[in-house]
């Protein structure tokens, strides 16, 4: 059996195997609340044989959304609009349901990628964004607004009042978005982050908003059930966050109760040099891991199932989460199992897709049709 197929366990939710659909941003609901796309998006991949499905970035305020299409879970209405949603996947699949939760800060007000995702001033419909500093993410922009004491209060506020809806939604596992240059982020890097208070300055200072708004989702969050935290290893920027730092964020979220460390990078600065090539992430979801015992998710350009098996054979990862990938093949985890000799669930209407040299993929024999 590939290791990729294996169970793994977070807390008291257990994982039928290691590979788990990312959170992708759809940019596609109505004032934050969720429509018949999410419930047609989630509900295919939902039934791609995955161990985890992790909804998209969802804002915990308004002014939290990356774009005005962006999902959100802020209030009675947007809690409403995911309650068919949820049901319909938990209808017609076992899979374990997360959702990543976040705030985009200075990169709130955009436009849609289709649309180039430049910022929208609030002349044109956009919004005032609030950071950790008043910087722009680019130059030319309007800067944002610095968040004060109130401010920060009211960002942390919102996380926890997120935290809670989505728990009475029964979503299995919370992560906590502190990575792509948006809100969390940008506390932690010194690019972003150029404050003089308890916040800003050292990088236990930069460190601080951050692992208070964790320890508000944690305490918020059943106890059997995991929280976890996306962080972007390394700035790719001289003078931004390193490696290093995220191994030392990664020590501090263990000791507050993290359950996964999943593992990316960039986003922070358009100055960004990323050397892309398959698996450019994995070694440093495998610093994190042998510096930390956590668990670990891999993710970036991970497209091959003896990629994926060989980074969890090797205890580089202990999970392995597709974005792109899954988008281009919904049903990546089915051709994986196939491949690697392997079994995973999938619905009794599809049983009789498998191949006929592949009699055991849906852990039943070929069925036949009246």
């Amino acid at each position: 059996m590939s290791p990729l197929f294996t169970p793994i366990a977070l807390r008291g939710v257990t994982l039928a195997n290691r590979i788990v659909v990312s959170p992708m941003c759809q940019y596609s609901a109505d004032r934050g609340e969720a429509n018949d796309w999410h419930l047609i998006h989630l509900g295919h991949l939902a039934l791609s044989g995955a161990g985890m499905l992790c909804i998209e970035a969802t804002a915990v305020e308004p002014d939290g959304r990356i774009t005005p299409g962006d999902l959100g879970l802020w209030d009675d209405a947007t809690e409403a609009a995911l309650v068919p949603v949820i049901a319909a996947i938990r209808r017609h699949s076992p899979i374990r349901i997360a959702m990543q939760i976040a705030h985009a800060g200075r990169k709130a007000s955009s436009h849609v990628p289709w649309e180039g995702g430049q910022l929208i001033s609030p002349a044109d419909g956009g919004w005032v964004t609030h950071a950790p500093s008043a910087l722009p993410h680019k130059d030319g922009e309007a800067p944002p607004l610095a968040l004060d004491i109130d401010g920060l209060k009211r960002v942390r506020e919102a996380f926890r009042a997120t935290t809670r809806r989505a728990a009475r939604l029964g979503i299995d596992a919370i992560e906590l978005h502190a990575a792509h240059g948006y809100l969390m982020h940008q506390f932690l890097s010194p690019i972003a982050n150029q404050r003089s208070d308890a916040y800003g300055g050292s990088r236990e200072n930069r460190m601080r908003f951050p692992l208070e708004v964790f320890d508000a989702v944690r305490a918020e969050f059943p106890a059997d059930r995991p929280v976890g935290v996306r962080v972007s290893a390394t700035d790719w920027v001289e003078g931004g966050w390193t490696l290093d730092d995220t191994v030392a964020f990664a020590q501090a979220l263990k000791a507050h109760g993290a359950d996964w460390i999943d593992v990316s990078s960039g986003g922070v600065s358009p100055l960004q040099q990323i050397p892309l090539e398959p698996g450019y992430q994995v070694p440093f979801a495998q610093a994190v891991k042998h510096a930390t015992g956590l668990p670990t998710i891999a993710v970036g350009l991970i497209t091959d199932p003896l990629q994926a098996h060989q980074a969890i054979a090797d205890g580089d990862a202990d999970m392995i989460a597709m974005a792109r990938a899954m988008l281009y093949d919904p049903r990546w985890p089915w051709h994986a199992a196939a491949q690697l000799g392997a079994s995973v669930n999938a619905p009794p209407q599809y049983w009789r897709s498998q191949p006929r040299d592949q009699k055991k993929l849906f852990g039943e024999t070929t069925i036949g049709q009246r």
